[in-house]
């Protein structure tokens, strides 16, 4: 099609071209904040800067360099994703972009949802195929996708820069939202910020950042981490991490170092946190060096402690997590089938809530093989005890929590993976012929499969356009949950003596030990 017949939009910095893709107008890579490169590498996002005619928005912009393990099911955004570049050059730094789909950029008061990837923190990229919007924008959404800052460049604790950089990202993306979006169809007050994972643990700072006020109404989070740490043991991290570079552990020094290299040196030291046991405890089990800070300024304190205590108003929530939530990095590690008695008390040690959750783990199951305890235990901890008890705590500030469990198992593996962590975000989205979908769920889904894609974009549709999720509401005493599988039902928590043993201990920050 011709450049003249391709949509534009006039947005507050300057006009952007995307193209029009499978009914859609579609545009990628529109910056929302200057490219953080020179004085700005470690800085907080600075506005974006206004451009003169039109500028190309055909393409994703690349994304931040990649830490991590490489993983065989290419989840979010970390190998062979189309977008992802591991480059120093300034052009390829070019990070802080953002990508619409809208159903009709002449359109007005559209819903709008606003995804942040997954990856730990220190992966992912608005550029996987997972992610694709085409089904959501066809149910009416303008979908907005983000980049933002993840690893060393975001979340590594530096002295002479501010603390989770990579969440004032986001709030910057919101900004431009605000802005921006009713130039595309939106209605810049019905916001539904959503995400997986690291993506979700995004949306429960959000929710309670006094920077991010009013930037969005309705929030959406799968598979919520409980995984922040404290200023006392972010500094060790980055002191090793420096260490490792031969630089002094401040943003000046590391300022020399390049992107790539920092990157890569990130994932050596997660590779490497057993000689860290000792003195970083829980953290040096995650085989992720790097994560949120609880810093007093950017994030005050933990999600939850701040919407329990009322410091926080609630919102309308859709939140849940898959029931085998560990499977998948107990597979992918090679690691499943070996655990041993000393796995499952170390896991029981370290990660079940002080001073009895060893032993209440214990009671509680019995019958429960080694293997079995530990990644029930590692499955509570990491994911579905702080999705829970982010419903409960929006609740207890006032807010509306759609609370869910996804059980319908992945064939992968000979269905060794179970109803793994990810397995979520492909029915979501409906990609279930992306890689991961494939890679999750088969080249030919089964027909429960479907139902429980369709099942779940209704539901975040509905959400996002109403604030209803389409079950009943969580509340306390009750419990109720939808139960996602190949007869959905609503039911009491399906988790209940996990519940029973956290109940009353939120997560806490990651500490030295």
């Amino acid at each position: 099609m011709p450049a003249a017949e391709q949509p534009c939009v006039r947005t507050t910095e300057g006009v952007v071209r995307g193209r029009l893709r499978q009914g859609h107008a579609v545009f990628r890579g529109i910056p929302y904040a200057r490219p953080p490169v020179g004085a700005l590498r470690f800085a907080a996002p600075a506005p974006p800067a206004p451009w003169e005619g039109t500028r190309e928005a055909a393409e994703f912009g690349p994304s931040v360099p990649q830490s991590g393990p490489a993983r065989a099911i290419p989840p979010e955004g970390a190998e062979g994703v189309e977008g992802v570049e591991d480059t120093d050059d300034t052009e390829g730094m070019d990070w802080l972009t953002l990508n619409v789909c809208t159903p009709d950029p002449g359109a007005a008061g559209l819903p709008v949802l606003v995804w942040i990837h997954g990856g730990a923190y220190i992966a992912g990229a608005s550029s996987d195929p997972m992610y694709e919007p085409a089904a959501l924008a066809g149910a009416g959404l303008v979908v907005v996708s983000i980049n933002y800052r993840v690893g060393a460049e975001g979340f590594a604790f530096l002295e002479g820069a501010p603390a989770n950089r990579g969440f004032l990202d986001q709030i910057a993306a919101l900004q431009w939202v605000q802005r921006n979006i009713a130039a595309f169809g939106g209605d810049p007050g019905c916001v539904t910020v959503a995400g997986q994972s690291a993506g979700a643990g995004s949306v429960a700072a959000l929710l309670t950042m006094k920077a991010a006020r009013g930037l969005f109404r309705r929030a959406v989070a799968h598979s919520v981490p409980g995984n922040t740490c404290t200023p006392a043991l972010a500094e060790q991290v980055t002191a090793a991490l420096a260490d490792r570079l031969g630089v002094a552990p401040t943003a000046a020094a590391l300022s020399g170092v390049g992107p790539q290299r920092l990157a890569d040196e990130l994932s050596a030291l997660g590779a490497d946190l057993s000689g860290h046991h000792e003195s970083w405890g829980r953290l040096a089990r995650t085989g992720v060096a790097v994560c949120p800070v609880v810093d007093g300024e950017v994030l005050t304190e933990t999600p939850w402690s701040a919407l329990a205590g009322g410091r926080a108003s609630g919102t309308e929530l859709l939140v849940g997590h898959t029931r085998d939530e560990f499977r998948l990095f107990s597979v992918m590690s090679g690691r499943r089938g070996t655990f041993t008695d000393e796995d499952a008390r170390t896991a029981l040690d370290l990660f079940a809530p002080a001073p009895d959750g060893a032993d209440a783990y214990r009671a509680a199951y019995p019958r429960a093989t080694a293997e079995e305890l530990l990644e029930t235990v590692y499955s509570d901890a990491l994911f579905r005890m702080s999705s829970l008890q982010l419903a409960q705590a929006n609740a207890a500030a006032g807010g509306t929590s759609f609370l869910f469990e996804l059980q319908l198992p992945s064939p992968a593996f000979g269905g060794a993976l179970g109803a793994c962590h990810s397995l979520d975000v492909p029915l979501a989205f409906g990609t279930l012929d992306s890689p991961t979908g494939r890679g999750l769920l088969g080249d030919r889904p089964a027909p429960e499969a479907v139902a429980v894609s369709r099942e779940i974009q209704q539901a975040w549709v509905r959400f996002a356009t109403t604030g209803d999720a389409g079950w009943a509401a969580y509340v306390p005493g009750r419990h109720l949950t939808r139960v996602l599988s190949a007869e959905s039902t609503t039911s009491p928590y399906p988790e209940e003596a996990s519940r029973r043993i956290w109940e009353g201990r939120a997560p806490s920050p990651f500490d030295l030990k």
